[in-house]
């Protein structure tokens, strides 16, 4: 972890993805998925070759993960507003009963 310390740059790349940015990217990935295999099989039944199916499927699934897994900026197009947090009366923490403050352990 000290390491990362010394790189500013590692901390300032966005690793998130907000919902509509995970929907679009199970579709493209799901699209490009269907596509290979379509193309690899019907290529693949031509040339009388199972091993092009593979490869084609393959190439699809690579090509599908680097446009899908990295959180590019079309995927993180809608931000969640996220409402402030409200912090609780003093006297309505005091008031709790006893079994609600205590954690019961488990045997």
């Amino acid at each position: 972890m000290m390491m990362l310390k010394n790189l500013p740059f590692v901390n300032s790349i966005n690793t998130h993805m907000d919902y509509k940015g995970q929907k679009l990217a199970e579709q493209i990935f799901q699209s490009i998925i269907v596509a290979s295999a379509v193309v690899g099989f019907i290529y693949g039944f031509i040339v009388e070759q199972f091993g092009w199916t593979v490869y084609i499927v393959l190439a699809g699934f690579a090509l599908s993960c680097l446009l899908t897994l990295p959180p590019w900026p079309v995927f993180r197009r809608h931000p969640l507003k996220w409402q402030p947090a409200v912090e609780a009366p003093a006297e309505t923490r005091e008031k709790q009963p006893e079994s609600v403050k205590k954690s019961k352990k488990h045997k």
